[in-house]
């Protein structure tokens, strides 16, 4: 879901019109309760509304889930040293939940967050990510976020990797650790944009192929998917990450949560210069969030986005029965 940037026109990524985007959230909206039991959503998957929430499985306290903030802790994060969840006991050492970290913070490294994330296994429920998720990432290259302000490529896009293997829920954790970004935020997010399939495929246009990815190539005649994987990641606005962002889970959610990141940590400023909705600053979690579908600062579009994935996040939509794949 990678957005335009001045430099790349002043229109939004998407291409949908905000009239189509409110009609297809209100028609969501509406059939929320017919989706059947057992089966997923639409080939889209985005904005397909859950109305049941889901048990509560995990041994974390209510106000913990659901915090967005700073934790404290080891590398500030919030370790649940009482917790009593199964896990042996040396995981307890390990961050039983992470949460955002406020701009310009210290971040772990991936390794550091490959070794907590690992302390805690899970078990995969995505069975179609298998392949993808034992693929690695590769580095971004110079200038790959040549349009935010200098520090995003100077601290942030060294950083992108996709250096981790794991299921499909220790690999969104792992993003979000490093990241510094709440862990709910980034399952909800992926629902939202994938229903956590790598083999996602969207935004169908006519150019802007990637490379052996040419117009019916991957069976739309006349079209190519430019956005790809989990958080569909769009390839025309991050070349430097190609093709790691489509064969690797790891290295589509780790350069997602960079963007994420630049924009939170308050590089992102030429979202001052397009269709915005009061000021773009620094700390904004929610705003980065919207931003990743509209390209533009809380605009109707980006609050409409917004709205869905806290429905998915206040649901914890990846514990629904319907959603495991495994």
């Amino acid at each position: 879901m990678r957005v335009m940037r001045p430099s790349q026109g002043l229109a939004t990524r998407r291409r949908a019109s905000v009239a189509a985007v409110l009609g297809l959230l209100l028609t969501v909206a509406a059939c929320a309760t017919a989706v059947p039991r057992g089966q997923p959503p639409a080939a889209s998957h985005r904005g397909t509304a859950r109305s049941k929430p889901a048990p509560h499985v995990e041994a974390l306290a209510a106000g913990e889930r659901g915090a967005v903030g700073a934790g404290t802790g080891t590398g500030g994060l919030t370790l649940a040293s009482a917790h009593r969840d199964g896990h042996p006991a040396s995981s307890r050492s390990a961050p039983a939940y992470f949460h955002t970290l406020p701009p310009g913070a210290a971040l772990p490294s991936g390794a550091q967050c490959a070794r907590w994330v690992r302390a805690r296994p899970i078990a995969e429920n995505k069975g179609m990510n298998r392949a993808y998720n034992r693929a690695k990432g590769e580095p971004v290259g110079p200038r790959f976020l040549a349009g935010d302000a200098p520090q995003a490529d100077r601290l942030i896009a060294p950083r992108i990797n996709g250096n981790f293997t794991g299921t499909t829920r220790e690999i969104l954790r792992w993003a979000a650790c490093k990241w510094g970004i709440d862990q709910d935020i980034v399952f909800a997010q992926a629902a939202v944009e994938s229903w956590w399939r790598q083999t996602t495929l969207g935004d169908w246009e006519s150019n802007g192929c990637p490379p052996g990815h040419g117009p019916g190539v991957d069976g739309k005649p006349g079209l190519c998917p430019q956005s790809w994987g989990i958080l569909q990641n769009r390839y025309p606005y991050e070349k430097g990450s190609w093709p790691g962002i489509a064969t690797s889970t790891a290295m589509n959610a780790d350069t997602a949560y960079a963007i994420w990141r630049s924009c939170f940590d308050g590089y992102e400023t030429w979202l001052s210069t397009v269709e915005h909705v009061g000021t773009y600053q620094a700390g904004d979690a929610w705003g980065c969030v919207g931003r990743w579908f509209a390209g533009r600062w809380h605009t109707a579009p980006a609050q409409q986005y917004i709205a869905t994935v806290k429905k998915y996040r206040r649901e914890r939509i990846w514990l629904q029965p319907d959603f495991q794949e495994p």
